[in-house]
């Protein structure tokens, strides 16, 4: 994100939102009888129980489109509970999906921006309990040595914190997406020289942490505008989608209030060539040259990328939404402009409504009150109470 060059250097049930149902928990026999048959559209919260195949299975965390006989290995979402049998419940979702997402939309649960050892980092925990959030993106996977992957360029992938506030974040009931690049450091894609190097450097993040998604922050000369690294990092995507089926892929990058800049729209359309399978394009709506109305530059930057993606694909509007993502910045932004809580709520409520596939900001270490206290790390600039624009967040 832009805030780490000027600063750092380098949901709860009722806050789900209405992208798909959420079924109840089932009763304390789901040993014997069968819960109710997993459904793919369907949200599945901690501690939700569901059946597939003869069997119960417990959700760990949030999930959604997450098959239970394929995900229930030590690390995956699922828990195995063992067969199951009898006459499965037959209540009907409390709600009907939407129409607005096409069947291979990719909503994900809203994770906003947590950089451990930076700000004044609050316990994941904490936020967790207060706000009902269920998952993060942690900032910021760099290079190390050439092209290897490290937290913030220089730690490693284990053993450190951001390895420790991820445990901290799934005990906690949630789960993590590592960010990788960023505005500052030291970046994978020009120092990994081929696609394959490239693709290999996020496996290793992969494979670390068992994830479910990646996150690309494409920012800055280095990267968003070196047309043959944005293009290797094209590439390197493909490979890991070819890879692994699974996981999501997430591309971030800056734009203009009216939708993608020449670099973002070139991005755009290498991903359409290259068949890149890209999941979620979000784009990071502020530093506007000091827009006043963030609102309306939000907004006219996501119907600028959803007009940019029906013309490159040639999606309907509803999949054009379930591809894209927001990702602001609480508060005050680097060049003073302001999003207030109550922007912030506005904001969510049109991508919940348009069927957005991301919302996020930069960032929970920001997210306390200090009215007149500048861009700064540990707080937004603004009157605010503690971690709203996370709670804000949680009702994506």
């Amino acid at each position: 994100m832009r805030l780490s060059k000027k600063i750092a250097i380098v949901a709860s049930v009722g806050a789900v939102g209405a992208a798909a149902a959420i079924l109840p928990m089932a009763s304390s026999n789901a040993a014997v009888a069968c819960a109710p048959a997993w459904n793919a559209a369907t949200v599945y919260l901690k501690d939700t129980v569901a059946s597939q195949s003869g069997h119960n299975y417990t959700a760990k965390w949030w999930t959604q489109n997450e098959s239970p006989a394929t995900s229930s290995t030590q690390w995956a979402v699922w828990i195995d509970n063992g067969v199951c049998g009898g006459t499965t419940p037959t209540t009907p979702p409390t709600t009907t999906p939407p129409t607005t997402n096409p069947p291979s939309g990719t909503k994900m649960a809203a994770a906003p921006y947590l950089y451990p050892g930076w700000g004044n980092p609050p316990a994941p925990a904490t936020v967790v309990n207060a706000t009902g959030i269920r998952a993060f993106t942690m900032a910021f996977v760099l290079a190390s040595n050439g092209c290897n992957p490290a937290w913030d360029g220089s730690t490693g992938l284990t053993g450190g914190v951001h390895a420790s506030t991820i445990a901290a974040i799934r005990a906690a009931g949630a789960d993590v997406i590592p960010s990788i690049g960023g505005w500052s450091g030291n970046k994978l894609g020009p120092n990994c020289s081929t696609p394959e190097a490239l693709a290999g450097a996020y496996q290793k993040v992969i494979d670390t942490f068992q994830l479910k998604a990646i996150d690309i922050d494409i920012e800055n000369t280095d990267e968003f505008e070196n047309y043959v690294v944005a293009d290797r990092i094209v590439d390197a995507l493909k490979i890991v989608k070819q890879r692994n089926p699974g996981v999501k892929t997430i591309i971030t990058f800056g734009t203009t209030p009216t939708g993608p800049n020449p670099s973002g729209l070139r991005l755009i359309q290498q991903a359409k060539a290259k068949n890149a399978n890209i999941d979620v394009f979000t784009q990071m709506p502020f530093d506007f040259n000091g827009h006043a109305d963030m609102y309306a530059a939000t907004i006219g930057a996501t119907e600028g990328l959803k007009n940019t993606l029906k013309t490159t694909f040639g999606w309907t509007d509803a999949q054009a939404y379930a591809k894209i993502g927001i990702s602001g910045m609480n508060g005050l932004s680097d060049q003073q402009e302001v999003t207030t809580v109550e922007t912030w709520t506005r904001i969510r409520d049109y991508a919940t409504s348009k069927g957005l596939a991301r919302f996020t900001f930069w960032s929970v270490n920001r997210d306390r009150g200090c009215a007149g206290g500048g861009v700064v790390s540990e707080c937004s600039g603004i009157a605010q109470a503690d971690w709203e624009f996370t709670r804000v967040t949680a009702g994506f």
